[in-house]
């Protein structure tokens, strides 16, 4: 589990891009047969990636509990969103087992001591994309295909950031203590998501950039309105974004992303907009 400290934005104003890049770019998540996990401060996100192939993939399998939560068991005091975004496969928990294909999801209660990930093909395996958040209460486990998301198109071609918002771990859909989670598709044609972009001081947010062709990137932009910051991201990488800073990416083509969210509330459209023109 590699451990992000956070920082403030004042230190971030002197940073380099290297600097950047480690403090807030996740290079790596998904490795085949492996559990990567990255344990952010800011608001105590974890973001992981699970890639299970021929053989069952446990929740905690590269995890200090103990050392890194300083509890016995992943989710004795935090729940759990999971996002598919590679072929068809399954999660087994004290709850039961779940199918999830490509872009369906599933929420883990808080209290959970089990969870373990499946490949139905191992030559097709699962990406499952994973965000926890801690917690204070039991929701029951859910799954969520993609029907039962909100779907909410947003955005035109004329401004090049024609989407869709496919809201998966949201209060129209289940109660969670804090977690928010889903899913946003660019449309062919478009780059840009999030523009005109904001801030939301009462939450942070973890993107993990996907779909994204070979030899393309997405610009993800970053830091204070006043003073903005870049990064250059790749495919399946993720960025951390505290809540002082802005969020928006250009990408080279047209890509997807995932969204998870935590902080003081889950009211999604609970933002400070920037006018274009303000930014610097």
């Amino acid at each position: 589990m590699d451990i992000r400290y956070g920082c403030g934005q004042r230190d971030v104003k002197r940073y380099n891009t290297e600097e950047l890049r480690r403090e807030f770019l996740i290079e790596k998540l998904f490795v085949p047969g492996e559990v990567i996990g990255v344990y952010s401060h800011v608001d105590r996100m974890i973001a992981m990636g699970a890639m299970p192939e021929g053989s069952p993939l446990k929740l905690e399998k590269n995890i200090d509990c103990w050392k890194t939560l300083g509890s016995k068991f992943f989710l004795s005091g935090r729940e759990l969103g999971i996002i598919n975004i590679g072929g068809s496969g399954r999660v087994r928990t004290d709850d039961g087992e779940y199918g999830l294909k490509r872009m369906e999801a599933l929420y883990v209660s808080m209290g959970v001591k089990e969870v373990e990930f499946k490949a139905d093909d191992p030559a097709q395996p699962p990406k499952f994309y994973l965000a926890s958040a801690p917690a204070h209460r039991r929701y029951p486990t859910t799954r969520i295909p993609h029907e039962k998301a909100v779907h909410r198109e947003i955005g035109a071609l004329e401004t090049s950031n024609a989407r869709t918002i496919n809201q998966f771990i949201h209060p129209e859909v289940l109660e969670t203590c804090q977690l928010s989670m889903g899913l946003t598709s660019l449309k062919p044609g478009s780059v840009w998501n999030t523009m005109p972009t904001h801030t939301h001081e009462r939450r942070m947010e973890v993107y993990l950039y996907f779909d994204l062709p070979e030899n393309n990137v997405v610009f993800h932009f970053m830091g204070e309105p006043s003073e903005t910051r870049h990064l250059v991201v790749g495919n399946e990488q993720a960025v951390i974004s505290p809540s002082w800073s802005i969020h928006s990416g250009c990408g080279t083509s047209n890509y997807s992303f995932i969204w998870a969210m935590a902080g003081e509330n889950k009211i999604f459209d609970d933002m400070d907009a920037i006018a274009p023109p303000a930014m610097r």
